[in-house]
């Protein structure tokens, strides 16, 4: 499982250094083959291509014809890509979803059970000070038994 956060940096060229910890579990549970994109350009997505085929494969059985589903795609296909981890461990995040989500020296790579997120190190700050953990949270989710 992928879990917790790595501090990373983007190199000259656009690529991510994954983490080894990340990159040693992708590698022997899912391979090198991967899918970049974002939902909404603050972020990037880095999901093993085989998990990302089972969510193509969920979201086939939706109609067509839904709002949400056409959006889900417009967003993933416009920031998406597939991509390799190279043999340093590396993956090119390519220039629309680096210059969208400010990927660009330091960063913080999370892991979200089966994908990993990148975010700007600066942006998610600001988002965790935007976004506090409420009372109403911890409500929800011990709905939940957490």
């Amino acid at each position: 499982m992928l879990r917790g956060n790595s501090p990373a940096r983007i190199d000259d060229k656009g690529r991510l250094k994954v983490p080894s910890g990340f990159r040693a579990f992708i590698e022997e549970q899912y391979g090198i083959e991967l899918f970049v994109t974002s939902l909404s350009g603050e972020s990037v997505r880095i999901y093993p291509m085989s998990v990302w085929n089972e969510i193509e494969r969920k979201l086939a059985a939706v109609p067509s014809a839904l709002p949400a589903r056409s959006r889900f795609f417009d967003r993933v296909n416009y920031f998406g890509q597939a991509a390799e981890l190279d043999k340093q461990g590396r993956v090119l995040l390519h220039p629309r979803v680096r210059d969208a989500a400010d990927m660009t020296g330091e960063v913080d790579v999370f892991g979200l059970y089966n994908y990993l997120e990148v975010w700007n190190h600066d942006r998610f700050v600001t988002k965790l000070q935007r976004e506090p953990f409420t009372d109403e949270d911890a409500r929800v989710l011990a709905q939940y038994g957490i």
